[in-house]
């Protein structure tokens, strides 16, 4: 799943306007359904804000699975 794709599953499963969504995280309306749509990738303050909105990661947020730091070599 890609960012914009986990945006909007985790805005509809909320049952959430996009309105509601921008407002929740201080994000403008354009510019929330740029990412939603994925046309526009956002910088880290609004990953963050996002995040910190939902309850989740900022790895969540963009479906992130880090590395096992031991399988490096």
């Amino acid at each position: 799943m890609t960012f914009h794709e986990n945006l909007l599953r985790l805005r509809t499963t909320a049952h959430l306007t996009q309105q509601q969504t921008a407002d929740g995280a201080g994000l403008s309306l354009r510019g929330y359904q740029n990412y939603e749509r994925g046309l526009r990738e956002p910088n880290l303050s609004a990953l963050v804000a996002l995040a910190d909105f939902y309850g989740i990661s900022v790895d969540e947020l963009i479906c992130h699975t880090p590395k096992d730091p031991s399988s490096r070599t």
